[in-house]
């Protein structure tokens, strides 16, 4: 009998070692579902927030959206209306330094952004040595200059130097490139 009191004993704490695994096995995944959503919502938020689906939110909460009447208002007190005005380049074409080898030419099609209309007759009136300016520093580019964002960017900037000193009293907010072919 007491053989058969120690088998139902050791048969009752197997059967609740058993129980005991099993729950702690189940924590376990319970654990891991809750951290693997909340990773899927922080990752979800990142993204929104990175791509720019957050930003009515965030101006929302921080306050600091500038609303339109506002904006029109500030632009009547610098001199009324504020437009973009866009003065189009004649369309460029130069072959590229390339040291000896095949030549390689460059048509690149650019756009001015003036900060007022009233430049236009000034810019017009320089156009022949902004031109001058752009194809003797186009000339001496390689095609490997031209490569990826920071060629383009750095090619911008270059040529934005060169117009804003050619066209000195004239206020030029960017250089546009509207179409760059190498060929």
């Amino acid at each position: 009998m007491a053989n058969e009191e120690e088998m139902d004993d050791a048969e009752t704490s197997g059967a609740s070692e058993d129980e005991d695994s099993s729950e702690g096995g189940g924590s376990k995944k319970l654990l891991m579902i809750i951290v693997l959503i909340l990773l899927l919502i922080v990752g979800g938020l990142a993204g929104a927030y990175f791509t720019g689906l957050l930003d009515p939110v965030v101006q929302m909460i921080t306050g600091v959206e500038v609303k339109e009447e506002d904006a029109h208002a500030e632009g009547e007190g610098e001199g009324g209306d504020q437009r973009a005005v866009f003065y189009d380049l004649q369309e460029i074409l130069v072959n590229l330094n390339t040291g000896g080898r095949k030549s390689s030419f460059l048509k690149i099609r650019i756009s001015l952004e003036l900060e007022r209309a009233s430049d236009v007759p000034l810019i017009e009136s320089v156009m022949p040595r902004v031109i001058d300016n752009f194809q003797v520093y186009l000339r001496e580019l390689r095609i490997d200059d031209l490569k990826g964002s920071a060629g383009m960017y750095r090619l911008r900037e270059e040529l934005m130097r060169r117009v804003s000193a050619a066209t000195a009293p004239a206020g030029i907010k960017d250089v546009l490139f509207k179409e760059m072919l190498v060929q």
